[in-house]
């Protein structure tokens, strides 16, 4: 059996997440991913922590791609680059805009080469528009699009930078989407074309509040409005251990199925909590009976079990080392471990999917170093011969850094 993308070869000019993490995904269904690192590598490279000269968040994102080091800024190099391009189906690319046109690699020149070519551009803000030239990473375009504000008004506006990139993260899955759907496209037409993904616009795609945020109608008093999660309960039960439980205790509905999990169907006649509008006055009186009861369980999972019966979802506040190592994690594969190139092992998160006829997705290979793979890819793809590869190598137009002390 076959990976989805089996056949597939992308060309990764990307660094440090939103790109090396859709080129992973690629790479986790089957691609072949060959990543093009300039001299100065990686930014993610010289992150820590690091085994045997290899930093584990890039070996997180980078295993199981192959890799060649050249100079982006030498003519002999942009021609290897585009007749490496040649001979891929995607090229991905996470420059801010303009630098791959200067550069002698922009869309135009590359499709002028291979008209199949999917090639895909993860940027700011863009490749149009009046702020296309502007310097963006996952925190600045976090704050640009609401997120970070929100996130300090759920928290008595105390405005603080997500430890999360989620501006990069989520930008990798669109553009994944969008290369995919460009393949299928490909298939029918017989072109490639150019997949342009913006990191503001996608936080604002995935917002799932925005429509709430632009509405100026009548509001409703019966309903909590877009269901408000940042009102969710987190409560302490008696082992210690937090929970938290998805629903709102304001909410229509859901107010009696917890006031009958915590067995007070009383409070559903208590007038301070007779309707919607009065729930929110006393949100923090229900709170506080929440918490009162959930002090009286012995421990989470007879809490799960006490709300599950009544239709609640409940989950146990972890660290994410604690999740990876339940049962329910081991079972799953949710982490994999590979090689650190010196012995030993890094655990990495696996990819998600399961697919009935393509068993072996998920991560492969090793993460390599800078350049190793210089000759074989090549050589390979190329045809270029010892001797020109020693030129190239002599020229600096190629370069490579295997394990050192640092």
């Amino acid at each position: 059996m076959t990976a989805p993308l089996d056949g597939v070869r992308v060309l990764d000019l990307t660094r440090v997440l939103s790109g090396p993490h859709c080129t992973r995904m690629l790479a986790d269904l089957g691609a072949e991913v060959v990543k093009v690192e300039p001299p100065a590598g990686d930014l993610t490279r010289f992150a820590q922590p690091r085994v045997n000269s290899l930093s584990t968040y890039f070996i997180q994102q980078n295993t199981g791609k192959r890799n060649v080091s050249l100079d982006f800024s030498a003519p002999e190099g942009v021609e290897l680059l585009l007749s490496l391009a040649e001979r891929c189906d995607v090229l991905i690319e996470n420059f801010r805009p303009g630098v791959m046109a200067r550069n002698g690699l922009g869309y135009d020149t590359v499709s002028a080469r291979n008209p199949r070519i999917v090639y895909a551009s993860i940027t700011g803000y863009g490749t149009t528009g009046p702020w296309v030239g502007r310097r963006a990473y996952a925190a600045v375009v976090g704050a640009e699009t609401g997120l970070t504000m929100s996130q300090g008004d759920a928290r008595g506006k105390h405005y603080a930078n997500d430890p999360h990139s989620h501006g990069d993260v989520y930008t990798s899955l669109e553009a994944c989407s969008g290369i995919l759907a460009a393949l299928y496209q490909r298939e029918h037409t017989g072109r490639g074309q150019w997949v342009d993904v913006s990191m503001a616009q996608t936080l604002l795609y995935v917002n799932e509040h925005l429509h709430d945020a632009l509405y100026d109608g009548p509001d409703d008093p019966n309903w909590i409005r877009s269901f408000r999660p940042g009102d969710y309960s987190v409560v302490e039960v008696a082992s210690g251990e937090h929970v938290v439980i998805s629903g709102h205790l304001a909410e229509r509905g859901t107010f009696d199925l917890f006031a009958r999990a915590m067995d007070r169907p009383e409070l559903i006649d208590d007038p301070r909590f007779d309707d919607v509008a009065s729930r929110l006055r006393h949100l923090d009186d229900l709170q506080q009976i929440l918490v009162e009861f959930a002090a009286t369980v012995p421990d989470a999972a007879t809490f799960e079990e006490i709300f599950a019966r009544h239709k609640l979802a409940v989950g146990v506040l972890r660290s994410a080392r604690e999740i990876v190592d339940t049962d329910w994690a081991r079972q799953r594969e949710v982490v994999v471990e590979v090689t650190d190139r010196g012995g030993g092992t890094v655990r990495v998160p696996n990819a998600p999917w399961r697919f009935s006829d393509a068993p072996e997705v998920g991560v492969q290979g090793e993460p390599r170093y800078r350049g190793e793979d210089n000759r074989a890819v090549l050589g390979e793809l190329l045809g270029l011969d010892d001797t020109a590869l020693d030129r190239l190598e002599h020229d600096g137009v190629l370069s490579s850094r295997g394990p050192s002390n640092s």
